[in-house]
């Protein structure tokens, strides 16, 4: 991926731990856990202290703060996904019309922006994911249902969805 080189990031304490909040003056780039699988490097990028700083960081704490109450169920954020490929993007367009306490699977996904054969790379793009949570790539799962793959960590994964009234069977991860 090829992140803006002007990018802008704070942190946030989330109830899920932390995270890096991103943003170009196109709106949020991304947002990860400071943990998770495919961080990229930050540190070439401009720390802001306090996400206040910028419009678009702190209206991004304000809504993760009421989708963690239980308060918000679709984000009303500018995105900057151009850090994908033309691929990447139309599929984490394609995570945003997954409604909030549904899920769908990775070969309903790859059926839905017409590339029924690639359930692999359509999953691979969703584990670039730039801005998990707000793109809900947790809301995919297996054809079983199972919880399969997520960058922030299967346990993250099964929060949001129960957060959001999916019922999971937590030891197996397989929904209900």
């Amino acid at each position: 991926m090829k992140h803006d080189p002007n990018m802008v990031y704070a942190e946030y304490s989330s109830p899920q731990g932390n995270l890096y909040l991103a943003a170009t003056e196109r709106g949020l780039a991304g947002m990860w856990f400071t943990d998770q699988r495919h961080l990229p490097e930050v540190s070439n990028w401009q720390r802001l202290e306090d996400a206040s700083q910028l419009y678009i960081l702190k209206e991004t704490q304000q809504q993760l703060k009421a989708y963690f109450a239980g308060k918000l169920q679709q984000f009303e954020l500018p995105l900057d996904l151009s850090a994908g490929t033309a691929f990447q993007q139309s599929v984490w367009l394609a995570l945003l019309k997954i409604p909030f306490g549904k899920t769908t699977s990775y070969g309903a996904l790859s059926s839905s922006i017409g590339k029924p054969l690639a359930v692999r790379a359509v999953g691979t793009a969703i584990g670039r994911n730039p801005i998990g949570i707000i793109v809900p790539c947790h809301r995919v799962v297996g054809a079983d249902g199972s919880l399969t793959g997520y960058a922030g960590g299967l346990h993250r994964k099964e929060a949001f969805l129960k957060l959001e009234g999916v019922r999971t069977a937590s030891l197996q991860g397989i929904l209900l």
